[in-house]
């Protein structure tokens, strides 16, 4: 699927065909959008472009560390999207190519955000002048999403908090949740640093405009992105604590068991001996008595008392 986006007098007029690419002027176009492009699509852009469009594997294979390149006039950014699914984050990776006054956009799924830009850029189409001006709308609105997955992981993070004051089920299943958010948590870090490295990579650029305002605005983004770091890393610290905790709670239960079974066996140990004493089959003292039992079975209580009593008064219960 394709959608291109150009500019006509003060309109931007959206056309779905491939065939009219080709008619265009290449300064009227502002905005290609591929979305699981067939080749056909692929060869009609990298033509009109005047440059190679990278497949998704060759995307995917690309370290963090070069996920930003340039050639010639084009620039190019991979880059990854988050978006929570149940418990856990997919990505949905998504390229960029930026050439003077235009950028094409290649991902593999729709994406709510580009839908929702795709409406205002027809609805006001005077913000938008150029191809970069979008890259930069994108860019600010994936940041803001990011924001909200970061308030949803110190939501949870909360909620996990509460859950250990109140010692509610406080088991090994919670301490597994308490990781998989901490898998989020590194996930989330690990993509808004992965955009703070392109934004400002782009930035030093000397293909990027030198619109002031257009520089600001990145440098408001790279404010923000730098400020949920800090928001995710204080969550992962958190997570990190509530885990040890956890831990910590899980080894005392553990240990208040041992405890338990330990004095019970303690309490019982010279009774048990008594018994095993009067049960040999040899002669003892009063074994022929009709109250004998009574007595092995007193004396037996009164060990039992005894010991525990040593045990309360050395305060080891």
């Amino acid at each position: 699927m394709i959608r291109i986006f150009y500019r006509q007098a003060s309109d931007i007029i959206l056309v779905r065909s491939l065939d009219e690419l080709g008619t265009l002027d290449r300064g009227s176009v502002l905005w290609i959008d591929l979305i699981t492009p067939t080749g056909e699509e692929k060869r009609a852009v990298e033509t009109f472009l005047g440059t190679e469009i990278q497949s998704r594997a060759q995307a995917e294979e690309i370290e963090s560390s070069s996920r930003y390149s340039e050639d010639g006039d084009a620039v190019f950014v991979n880059t990854n999207f988050l978006s929570p699914a149940g418990d856990e984050m997919t990505m949905d990776p998504v390229s960029f190519i930026l050439t003077p006054g235009c950028v094409t956009t290649l991902r593999e799924n729709p994406l709510r955000s580009f839908d929702t830009l795709q409406l205002r850029l027809q609805a006001r189409p005077e913000e938008f002048p150029d191809g970069a001006h979008i890259f930069l709308e994108i860019m600010d609105k994936r940041v803001d999403l990011d924001a909200d997955i970061v308030e949803l992981i110190s939501n949870d993070v909360s909620q996990f908090s509460k859950r250990i004051n109140q010692q509610e089920d406080i088991n090994e299943e919670f301490l597994l949740d308490i990781n998989q958010l901490q898998e989020n948590a590194m996930f989330v870090r690990e993509n808004v640093v992965d955009k703070q490295r392109l934004l400002s990579n782009y930035m030093k650029s000397k293909r990027c405009p030198k619109d002031p305002e257009l520089r600001e605005s990145f440098n408001v983004i790279l404010q923000d992105i730098a400020s949920l770091i800090n928001h995710t890393n204080f969550a992962f610290e958190r997570l990190e604590y509530l885990q040890d905790t956890v831990v910590g709670i899980i080894n005392l239960d553990q240990n208040r068991i041992m405890k338990i079974f330990t004095f019970i066996s303690l309490l019982l140990m010279p009774a048990t001996l008594v018994a095993s004493f009067y049960g040999m089959n040899v002669a003892l003292p009063a074994q022929n008595k009709w109250w004998a039992w009574i007595a092995i079975f007193g004396f037996m209580l009164l060990l039992v008392f005894i010991l525990w009593f040593v045990f309360k008064k050395k305060k080891m219960l």
